[in-house]
């Protein structure tokens, strides 16, 4: 399956178990990896029978406005689900990179979801 990856989207959003830390959005980085048959785009040379990265970047980015999560775990499954749903992907990969140890460069979770 041919795929389109967005390698560290740079987002802010509100995630963590204790309640002081969903106070204020923190940064996160999303890399989203889109599965979908490229063959028709490719053959006519169509945006409309691939998908947008562009738009996917701004829904994604646009997804935590107004809501919160406590697990980086739901986090990756909302951001799928809704992949999936929007932009007609075969398969959804998300990871989110989650910088809340000092000794780590970063604590991440990476799940795929099919439709």
């Amino acid at each position: 399956m041919d795929s389109i990856i967005i390698r560290d989207l740079a987002v802010s959003f509100r995630v963590g178990v204790p309640d002081e830390e969903r106070r204020d959005a923190q940064k996160l980085l999303l890399t989203v990896e889109l599965h979908h048959d490229f063959t028709a785009a490719a053959a006519g040379d169509d945006l409309t029978k691939t998908i947008d990265y562009f738009a996917v970047s701004r829904r994604v980015i646009a997804f935590g406005d107004g809501r919160e999560w406590k697990l980086i775990e739901k986090l990756a499954v909302d951001v799928a689900a809704m992949l999936l749903k929007d932009f007609g992907a075969h398969a959804a990969t998300v990871e989110v990179k989650k910088f809340i140890l000092p000794e780590a460069r970063y604590v991440s979770v990476r799940l795929t979801r099919e439709r």
